[in-house]
């Protein structure tokens, strides 16, 4: 996991969490004449995988432009996102197959400020749309003409100030990148579409939900949002109490990993998806697992592993996994 900085110089924020970014499925334009047949997602910490197979309805071939949209990445929040690769176009190490052969893809990623394109500007500068791994901005590295146009316009944001009373900046621009190609889809036969990526993953070193921090007045709103978001139960909570104690400080070393998916993308077919199945794998036995499943049910559990399915599934959510345990 590769933790996104943009050696600035603006101050650090106070907190040991990392962000996960919502990512999800191929996304096309809403049309009649392809259905999904099923899809086949499974989610783990390390590594997502879907293989849909969509059938052609109709007796001429269709082609469609494919996306599939990489979240955004909002700079000024560099600190707190967790990337699962230093590769600054392909930043989740995403590969795609088509029955079963590897498929190409253009990826598009274009920096922004607000509606404005302003990716010409950062190549004329010749800085980086993305700044991660080796290619990190070090403001104070850079001319004074390159710093005052970055400010005059807008990609460079007041941060506070410095211990000797300087002014800091933060990037204010957004990541857009979306990886793009052209899919053919021959009349009346079945195409198998297969990708996989690694989740941005979010993490905390302890968690609110723990009894003790759980009965604070203080956490009571953010534990509300956690048991909406992630519909926790109160036999999640009574297992988790069993493991955690009573005890203040987090003796059982308990720690968070949050997943978010964009499910959504599915409901743009001819019908609904005839077949889903959903894995969750958290990759430990003593591992706790909650999400919001909807209209999914639970069909078993093999090991560790939770499987949900759903016939003529038409998504109207999308997935937030919280995953609670040691690691």
């Amino acid at each position: 996991m590769v933790a996104l900085l943009v050696a600035t110089g603006w101050p650090a924020r106070a907190n040991d969490s990392a962000a996960e970014l919502s990512i999800g499925g191929l996304q096309f334009v809403r049309t009649n004449d392809v259905a999904m047949e099923s899809e086949n997602l499974s989610i783990g910490l390390d590594r997502i995988s879907v293989r849909y197979e969509f059938a052609n309805v109709t007796a001429k071939p269709v082609t469609l432009t494919v996306a599939f949209p990489l979240p955004d990445i909002d700079l000024s929040e560099a600190e707190n996102i967790a990337l699962p690769s230093n590769d600054p176009i392909n930043f989740v190490d995403f590969e795609t197959r088509v029955d079963g052969s590897p498929a190409p893809l253009t990826v598009d990623q274009r920096a922004m400020v607000g509606n404005r394109d302003v990716s010409a500007l950062l190549r004329e500068l010749k800085l980086p749309l993305l700044p991660i791994g080796g290619r990190e901005i070090r403001l104070s590295d850079l001319p004074a003409a390159t710093r005052t146009r970055l400010v005059d316009d807008g990609l460079m944001m007041p941060a506070g100030m410095s211990d000797n009373g300087r002014q800091q900046y933060a990037p204010g621009w957004v990541i857009k990148s979306s990886a793009v190609r052209q899919q053919v889809f021959p009349p009346m036969r079945t195409v198998t579409v297969e990708h996989q990526y690694r989740p941005s993953v979010g993490s905390s070193p302890d968690t609110i939900l723990r009894p003790s921090l759980r009965r604070s007045s203080a956490l009571g709103q953010q534990v509300a949002r956690y048991r909406k978001e992630y519909c926790v139960q109160d036999t999640f909570l009574a297992e988790l109490d069993k493991r955690a104690g009573s005890n203040q400080i987090n003796s059982a070393n308990l720690q968070e990993r949050r997943i978010s998916y964009v499910l959504k993308t599915g409901a743009n077919w001819a019908g609904p998806i005839r077949s889903f199945k959903l894995t969750i794998d958290p990759g430990g036995n003593d591992r706790l697992v909650s999400f919001c499943p909807g209209r999914l049910k639970a069909s078993s559990a093999t090991g560790n592993r939770l499987e949900y399915t759903a016939n003529d599934f038409k998504p109207d959510a999308d997935l937030k996994i919280l995953v609670i345990g040691t690691f």
